[in-house]
């Protein structure tokens, strides 16, 4: 269990039920307005895939996903998605979905290794998302786009929910503040890379991060990122490495900030193999995911993953995400919320 943040005197602003009615009305036009501004059409996603075809998200490699045998196909053995980073790009080659269009879809995952605190859950749920683009796309002026247009759904969102329910108040700024991982490791030299983000959010109150999963100036990358999905070693436009980036806002209720999107555009031929090796994981070129990108049936992508209880939690002023979703909690955590005046479901 991570270390439990018990903000002082907080009293929920929403009863339960008016809760439930904000949780509806978030995601219904939150994922209208996301759909609308970058061209997605809904389909339906896997709660699970099979073990061995590279289609699971290893997210930084360590985490241990949820798996199970198939009677019927001989105990072959499924797992527990722990996102649809690669899957979505599959769907776009197998449903033909044209440059400058994407789907999305609910992704619900469980993630057993998990440590659990206000943010962190055994159960995620998200809008997972993924566009078709050209080669020439493939710069940190569409990334930067793509963000800005996910950022103005979140504030039209923010709007509508404030007007619901007069009680809350809104709190995003108007515009998204871009950094690179190493700019901002340069600001903040004496700062572990969490205390950063802290920093610089504290400081703009939304920010997207760009360049997760390479190495910075002093050897380390900010976090950790898989291989295969985001591209984190090509050099943009800007003379920095990456093509991809994490979307954190600023949450007063917790005094921190908070990771509400990971996202970028996609590895192709040159940046898989050379991620693979930086790595040392290039025996996944075997795997049906990773042949399928090697022999040129993927088209090029950019795609990520919004949190749904994260941004309903932010905008109804919860302290704990386990005052949205229904999931499994220690029971010494479970206490002291109770005590604290946090009602977990």
């Amino acid at each position: 269990m991570s270390e439990l943040i018990l903000p002082k005197g907080y009293k929920a602003l929403l009863g339960r039920n008016d809760t439930e009615q904000g949780i509806k009305e978030i995601k219904e036009f939150f994922q209208t307005n996301l759909a609308t501004g970058l061209k997605l059409r809904r389909i339906t996603g896997p709660l699970f895939v099979q073990r061995g075809l590279g289609i699971n998200d290893d997210l930084s490699g360590v985490e241990r996903p949820v798996s199970f045998p198939i009677k019927d196909l001989g105990d072959t053995r499924a797992e527990v998605v722990h996102s649809l980073a690669k899957w979505k790009r599959l769907m776009l080659a197998d449903q033909q979905v044209p440059v400058g269009y994407g789907i999305y879809t609910d992704m619900n995952a469980i993630r057993a290794d998990e440590e659990l605190d206000n943010l962190h859950s055994l159960y995620v749920d998200q809008w997972d998302w993924e566009r078709s683009i050209n080669r020439e796309d493939r710069t940190i002026g569409y990334l930067k786009k793509t963000v800005k247009n996910i950022y103005y759904a979140m504030l039209r969102t923010e709007f509508l929910i404030c007007e619901r329910f007069p009680q809350l108040r809104p709190s995003l700024p108007e515009k998204v503040h871009f950094i690179h991982a190493e700019e901002l490791r340069q600001r903040f030299p004496e700062l572990a890379p969490k205390e950063r983000e802290h920093q610089i959010c504290k400081e703009y109150g939304a920010v997207f991060i760009i360049g997760i999963g390479g190495p910075l100036g002093d050897g380390m990358p900010h976090d950790l990122r898989a291989p295969d999905y985001d591209d984190w070693t090509s050099i943009n436009e800007e003379g920095t490495a990456g093509l991809n980036g994490d979307l954190l806002l600023w949450y007063d209720t917790l005094d921190r900030s908070v990771e509400i999107s990971s996202m970028g555009i996609r590895v192709d031929k040159e940046a898989l193999l050379r991620q693979l090796k930086a790595t040392g994981k290039e025996d996944r070129l075997g795997l049906y995911f990773h042949q399928r990108l090697m022999d040129g049936t993927l088209p090029l992508s950019i795609g990520g993953g919004i949190g749904q209880s994260r941004l309903c939690m932010m905008y109804l002023k919860k302290a704990h995400i386990g005052e949205i979703q229904a999931s499994i909690w220690p029971a010494e955590m479970r206490k002291q919320c109770s005590a604290a005046g946090i009602p977990l479901i």
